[in-house]
């Protein structure tokens, strides 16, 4: 039997500011496509405004299409442990709050068997100097951002938090996980 190298799967990140999250999955070989929106949260079609606050219980994040002949989930979850901070509750760098925890939501058994099994490893091998704080739940409605924040760091990379913050964690991306970039 032929293998479908056409079929999509779904993968959902909080790794703190979307515009992070996005652009280093964005980079990444196998997948087809990362939207930034919300999630985790009580309020149907949130804004940015409200989420901001965070009040609304949703969490900024990535939903990621991806081909898992080319990369498998497994893959996407060590990128995503490498190129943010699991370790601090809710904050990334500056940008403190619910919004910007650390968060899986996992679209099956056994993405969620996956993630924790990662997480596992990470915690056994000593990969970070603080306890892994990432939440692991299961999917939720995902609610799209506005326009301007679609591919963000992609229009705007001379703005300063694009080259501060975001740049660094590209970079990073590119070094450690080179086999995974996108020709």
């Amino acid at each position: 039997m032929a293998q479908n190298n056409n079929q999509t799967e779904t993968a959902t990140f909080g790794g703190g500011c979307f515009w992070c999250t996005e652009a280093v999955f964005e980079s990444v070989k196998g997948v087809t496509n990362v939207v930034s929106g919300y999630s985790g949260g009580t309020v149907k079609n949130p804004a940015y405004r409200e989420v901001t606050t965070g009040t609304t219980g949703h969490a900024e994040v990535v939903q990621i299409s991806f081909n898992p002949v080319v990369v498998s989930y497994r893959q996407l979850l060590q990128i995503f442990f490498a190129t943010h901070d699991p370790t601090t509750l809710n904050r990334q760098g500056a940008d403190v709050g619910t919004q910007y925890r650390s968060v899986i939501f996992y679209h099956s058994a056994q993405q969620k068997a996956d993630a924790r099994e990662i997480i596992s490893l990470l915690t056994s091998e000593r990969v970070f100097d603080a306890p892994i704080v990432t939440q692991l739940e299961a999917a939720m409605p995902f609610y799209k951002a506005e326009a301007y924040h679609q591919e963000y760091f992609q229009n705007n990379p001379s703005q300063p938090y694009c080259r501060v913050v975001i740049n660094p964690k590209v970079a990073k991306f590119r070094k450690e996980f080179a086999e995974w970039l996108k020709q």
